[in-house]
């Protein structure tokens, strides 16, 4: 973060705004996007026997274009519960979920799943790639669902494939990649498509170090270059402190902390 001009920049060097006489960012043209993904007052809960059990209470979030957000939280806080349930995966108990303006639950479910393949993206910690299926094949198939002609879908998926130096890698099935290929692949699936959202759960947590900073820098790479929001659901609060903002999950209450990036070029270590 850079301060000493009296605007504030974040890790990319871009403008978050200047500074009011208090110290503190005030907000700047980025804060006045419109939202991409915005949940509003999001609950979700279980019944388990005679107990209700409330994993989500009322969280609100917005997620403006080309926007870089962290979700935090111990595990079993309900992280991936509230990253299923804005992606659609998942259905709240009560409250709203508007994906490119549309209220993603109040679709039908060809509609939701059209919505899905067109706005969104999904990395998990596992790359879920098809086993039977080549590099290139996973990658394609996105486009392919939404029956995008095969020639060109093959043409989008060889080019994004090349773009995250997988392109001596095309025709090799998940199993004759390294762990960190398999993710780069995963990488390429979710925005062969050039969705506005990227959703991605704990997306490093299966690799190491190495793995893992390679994978996260091409990430946040691709997300200043495509413009491709990105929101990431961690435990690991260094790779979040590389986010511009970040929201934690305690007892089920979501809420923002300002939590300073790190410098830029400071590398992630994994856990």
């Amino acid at each position: 973060m850079n301060e000493s001009s009296g605007t504030i920049y974040d890790d990319t060097h871009e403008r978050v705004g200047p500074r009011d006489s208090g110290g503190e960012a005030q907000e700047g043209p980025s804060n006045e996007l419109p939202a991409v993904l915005e949940a509003r007052e999001v609950s979700k809960s279980f019944r388990q026997g005679p107990v209700i059990l409330e994993v989500l209470r009322g969280a609100a979030l917005s997620v403006a274009a080309a926007e870089r957000v962290a979700i935090v939280g111990a595990s079993g806080s309900g992280k991936t519960t509230l990253l299923q349930i804005l992606g659609g995966l998942d259905q709240p108990t009560r409250g709203q979920v508007m994906v490119d303006g549309r209220d993603i639950h109040r679709l039908t479910e060809k509609e939701r799943g059209a919505l899905r393949n067109r706005a969104l993206g999904f990395v998990y910690q596992f790359h879920h790639l098809l086993p039977e299926f080549s590099a290139l094949e996973n990658v394609a198939m996105p486009l392919l669902v939404r029956r995008t002609p095969v020639a060109e879908a093959r043409v989008a998926a060889r080019r994004l494939l090349e773009r995250v130096g997988l392109g001596q890698r095309l025709d090799h099935r998940p199993h004759q990649l390294s762990g960190g290929e398999r993710q780069r692949a995963a990488v390429a699936r979710a925005l062969v498509t050039q969705p506005k959202i990227i959703l991605a759960d704990e997306p490093t947590g299966n690799l190491d170090g190495a793995n893992a900073e390679s994978v996260f820098a091409l990430m946040l790479e691709l997300n200043r270059e495509l413009g491709t929001s990105l929101v990431v659901v961690t435990h690991d609060t260094r790779l979040a402190d590389r986010m511009e903002r970040v929201y934690e999950i305690e007892k089920g209450s979501l809420s923002e902390r300002l939590t300073p990036p790190l410098r830029r070029g400071e590398p992630y270590t994994g856990t």
